[in-house]
């Protein structure tokens, strides 16, 4: 039996084309995913969920990126020691991509030892490491009166966290909210609803950036 050319040229083909369907529909059930581990300024606190920063940044990153999942596990309240308590079980349920860290202020605002805080970060980040994901770690900033020593200290100690890990130091996501009374609630230190989409705009450029790294 001859078998045409032209016969094993469309075989060759439909082989191809099915191994190139494998490969999207394989794609397409591994969504890129996305960890927002936070306090109360990413649990959108005194409004709901569906207002916060972390909702906006799903409905942005979908508008790009159709096949993500953004996951908040963010608990008002939350230190440093607290993420790093449930960070192995959470890694382990969603297996991110890319994990945000936006932790800090409650430890700052109770004067915890930052040679602590900055370990609880880096164990974090290591932790992210070695279950394959990247981290983006957000920095925050606490009131003056807790002295220029401690207020300095505190600001550094994301940057030598960054600096010691593979982590990526991101901007402060209140930036231009925090020193503007109208756009933070009645106690402030929590931003109001208006805030929100400032505080997207504030830390967007670098969570794109973290995904393209990962691409």
């Amino acid at each position: 039996m001859i078998i045409s050319p032209r016969f094993t040229s469309f075989r060759y083909l439909l082989l191809m084309g099915a191994l190139l369907l494998v490969v999207t529909t394989a794609r397409a059930g591994n969504p890129t995913t996305v960890l927002i581990l936070g306090d109360s300024i990413s649990a959108a606190y005194g409004m709901s969920l569906e207002q916060g920063w972390v909702a906006l940044l799903e409905r942005r990153l979908r508008e790009q990126y159709p096949n993500i999942e953004v996951v908040n596990a963010s608990i008002s309240g939350e230190t440093s020691a607290g993420g790093l308590r449930r960070l192995p079980a959470l890694l382990q349920q969603h297996q991110p991509d890319l994990l945000v860290i936006e932790l800090g202020g409650n430890d700052g605002l109770r004067g915890f030892p930052l040679t602590l805080f900055r370990q609880n970060l880096v164990d974090m980040i290591e932790m992210a490491a070695g279950h394959g994901a990247r981290t983006l770690l957000l920095p925050m900033e606490i009131p003056p009166n807790y002295g220029a020593r401690y207020t300095q200290g505190f600001r550094e100690t994301f940057r030598a966290a960054a600096d010691t890990t593979a982590a990526t130091l991101g901007p402060f996501i209140l930036d231009g909210i925090a020193t503007n009374p109208t756009l933070m609630q009645a106690d402030g230190i929590h931003p109001t609803v208006e805030a929100q989409p400032g505080m997207l705009d504030n830390v967007y450029a670098a969570i794109d950036a973290a995904l393209r790294a990962h691409e």
